[in-house]
């Protein structure tokens, strides 16, 4: 093997080994025990226009990968995979309700007719300019029934009322990584893709969830050590904030760390940001400073090859918030062992690290 690769696979930890919000739930709940205990609705947040060169499809789908219908309508309707449309990934265990575009071109209406099953259904149709994109929707609609919940009644509510007043660490869910961290362990061919040394050749796809997947990880180490040190949702001098439910990133002007950026971190209207680890650009305004990137370059040296191979895929880096706050939470008990969770959340937060905060799941 060269010297451009990098073994990566003895350092990798499980999810579990992140710090919690207070600490490990003592309470427990069976999570999606039937398809319908998970229910997600996805909310793009902008109007269609009713006309223009992609068919837009609203589809109710349950025990099938968003890959999956992009896969059926594709063959469907003829075209490639790579044309069809999602803003993004939703479970395959569970009734989800997304969006799909596919390009009008060749499209014929008896080509739709042919797709419905009994586990996927097109609830609404409609018209739009422009093929729908990863990242484009606003929020995700969670119902959640937890079955047989073991422990304290009080336990579970106190967990609960926690998220609503302090949040959650913004951790990548499960699903980034893949079934026993599979996405992460194959980070290295990828590697050897990157210099020519492969046998074999990952479709764009698979190259960017393996890619992502790592660079979730390194971003997961770096929030758990905040959580840990009790400033993961506290301003260190020389850290980058992002605008709640934006893209928008910004560092304290001149005047510092005001009573007014404190009064509006504390109303969750802005949050401390992590660093999604890549190539930092000349351009990037949005880079820690002082103690917050002390406490960063702390993290990456504990983890070389990992930051080293970030670079070596040649990944910008960006900002990431350390924290979300569910809006529109509730619960209710439908009777002594199930607990029914409805809430709202911004795309990129995973509704399984909301979860995680409030008992130990199977």
């Amino acid at each position: 093997m060269p010297n451009s690769a990098i073994q990566l696979e003895s350092q990798w930890q499980g999810l579990e080994s992140l710090a919690y919000l207070s600490s490990p739930p003592t309470v427990s709940a069976r999570f999606k025990k039937d398809f319908c205990d998970f229910k997600v609705s996805e909310d793009l947040g902008f109007d269609l226009t009713g006309s223009g060169d992609h068919l837009y499809l609203q589809i109710k789908k349950i025990d099938l990968s968003t890959v999956d219908v992009a896969k059926q309508l594709a063959s469907s309707t003829q075209q490639r995979v790579a044309s069809i449309g999602y803003a993004g990934m939703k479970d395959r265990r569970g009734e989800c309700t997304q969006w799909f575009s596919v390009p009008l071109e060749t499209l014929q209406s008896e080509n739709l007719e042919n797709i419905e099953r009994d586990n996927l259904q097109i609830v609404s149709t409609k018209r739009n300019s422009r093929k729908l994109k990863i990242g484009s929707h606003k929020l995700n609609h969670f119902e959640i029934t937890l079955r047989n919940c073991t422990g304290s009644r009080k336990d579970f509510e106190s967990n609960i009322l926690r998220i609503k007043e302090q949040g959650v660490p913004n951790y990548f869910g499960q699903q980034r990584f893949g079934r026993d961290l599979s996405n992460l362990r194959q980070l290295n061919e990828i590697l050897r893709e990157k210099v020519g040394t492969s046998n074999t050749k990952r479709k764009p796809f698979k190259r960017s969830l393996v890619i992502s997947a790592a660079r979730a990880y390194l971003f997961n180490q770096l929030l758990s050590e905040r959580v840990n040190s009790k400033n993961w949702d506290t301003y260190v001098d020389g850290d980058v904030l992002n605008l709640n439910g934006t893209n928008r990133n910004f560092i304290p002007d001149q005047a510092g760390w005001t009573d007014l950026l404190q009064k509006r971190l504390a109303n969750f209207d802005i949050h401390v940001t992590g660093c999604l680890g890549g190539v930092i650009e000349s351009k990037n305004k949005y880079v820690c400073t002082a103690k917050a990137a002390d406490i960063e370059e702390a993290v990456m040296e504990e983890f070389p090859d990992l930051v080293r191979a970030l670079y070596k895929l040649g990944l910008k880096a960006s900002r990431r918030p350390l924290r979300f706050i569910p809006d529109n939470l509730e619960w209710s008990w439908l009777d002594e062992k199930s607990l029914k969770l409805e809430f709202d959340l911004r795309k990129g937060a995973y509704a399984t690290s909301l979860l995680r905060e409030i008992c130990n799941t199977e």
